[in-house]
């Protein structure tokens, strides 16, 4: 980000920062690790238009919140300082946008929106407002992921020219297409929503954007002929469908609108050459990230399962020839393995000390930039798309 961030953004310090919530469906939870009355954040208000979600962030987060159904009041609030958005993908640029020209921090969950143009608002609402801001890759965070890219950035694999990403969404049932996310006017593609965090690690991991793309996907199991509002416990056939559920999401996953794509396949040339590819599927029996990082001097592999990230060597007439090494991950304290109450805590830092974030904002835009062109390649029989570059002023 080059200078100091907090000189970029211009604040004051703030002893404690104090945050309100739009959106209190699943993921608004992770709030709970900035709710700190004895330390320098708390939660004091949320918002979400279902009056039932209310009562349980109070039971979740903060009893003493105040809830609304009117994200507006919380952006009137003068004693807010930050906005956290954890609304559905296609609210997030109205909801950031909106608290940035609030005068309030943001902290955004990912995909940054569902379209560049979406990004591309909220960046310049950001550049404008002299607010800090921070994207919500929390994979960023994990210990697996960090080991990965130290081992990257220490040279041990040489100079990186392959990126294999293959993600086994065993819950794509459950998660996406019981749900709003299996129509594409709330998600573009599942190349945002759950690709988002892998397309940035193979951005963050290489230390380059991806400059074209072209994929090739489908509805392969999921969607079919059912009518729309045809809900699980009430279909005729859910003592024998496989993917029958009773919980809080019960749509039909084959019902009609069904549009987003359940297998996909990405093939990206990145800046300086270097070739990527991520393959998405959520009708698998598993759920498992698998990265494989080639270099000039060897490659990296993880393994979620064992917890291991396994790096082999090739000759290069150095001593990395003289062995092969396993890494033993280390498990953290948290939800998703540490990784949440780590950003939390990145989040006050950069607002508080004016700690660069790890992900910057321009991190976000790429890896829908990237999701859009994906999708765009995908429903046009797999022809190369051009990813929208940022403008100077973004990066």
């Amino acid at each position: 980000m080059g200078p100091n961030f907090r000189q970029l953004r211009g604040e004051s310090r703030l002893e404690q920062v104090r945050i309100g919530v739009i959106g209190l469906g699943w993921r608004a939870g992770v709030t709970k690790y900035w709710h700190r009355p004895d330390g320098r954040s708390v939660v004091v208000a949320g918002a979400d238009s279902d009056p039932a979600r209310l009562a349980k962030f109070r039971e979740r987060v903060n009893p003493d919140a105040d809830v609304t159904t009117d994200y507006q009041q919380l952006l009137e609030r003068k004693d807010i300082d930050a906005i956290v958005v954890m609304t559905p993908d296609f609210c997030h640029d109205e909801h950031a946008v909106a608290a940035l020209q609030a005068g309030k921090h943001v902290y955004c969950e990912k995909p940054l929106a569902i379209t560049v143009e979406g990004c591309d608002r909220i960046l310049r609402a950001w550049r404008d407002s002299g607010k800090q801001f921070m994207i919500g890759f929390n994979m960023r965070y994990m210990n697996m992921y960090r080991t990965m890219k130290e081992i990257v950035e220490a040279g041990d694999i040489g100079e990186v020219k392959a990126v294999w990403v293959r993600h086994f969404v065993g819950l794509g049932s459950d998660y996406y297409y019981h749900s709003w996310h299996a129509n594409s006017r709330n998600t573009t593609s599942l190349l945002l929503q759950k690709a988002s965090h892998d397309i940035d690690l193979i951005h963050w991991l290489s230390g380059r954007y991806t400059e074209k793309v072209a994929a090739f996907g489908g509805v392969d199991y999921f969607g079919g002929d059912k009518p729309d509002d045809l809900t699980c416990p009430a279909c005729a056939e859910k003592d024998s469908c496989p993917e029958a559920r009773f919980g809080p999401l019960t749509r039909c996953a084959f019902r009609q609108e069904v549009d987003v794509e359940d297998n996909s396949m990405v093939l990206m040339e990145l800046e300086g050459g270097v070739k990527a590819s991520y393959m998405q599927c959520h009708f698998t029996p598993d759920y498992v990230r698998n990265y494989t990082i080639i270099g000039t001097e060897g490659r990296i592999e993880n393994s979620e399962p064992e917890n291991r990230v396994y790096l082999k060597s090739r000759k290069s007439n150095t001593w990395r020839d003289l062995s092969d090494r396993i890494y033993e991950i280390k498990t953290a304290e948290g939800s998703h393995n540490g990784a949440d109450p780590k950003i939390c805590d990145d989040f006050i830092a950069m607002i508080v000390d004016g700690k660069e974030p790890v992900a910057p904002p321009i991190a976000g835009r790429m890896s829908v930039a990237v999701g859009c062109a994906a999708t765009e390649s995908m429903r046009a029989g797999g022809k190369v798309v051009k990813v929208p570059r940022p403008e100077p002023w973004m990066l």
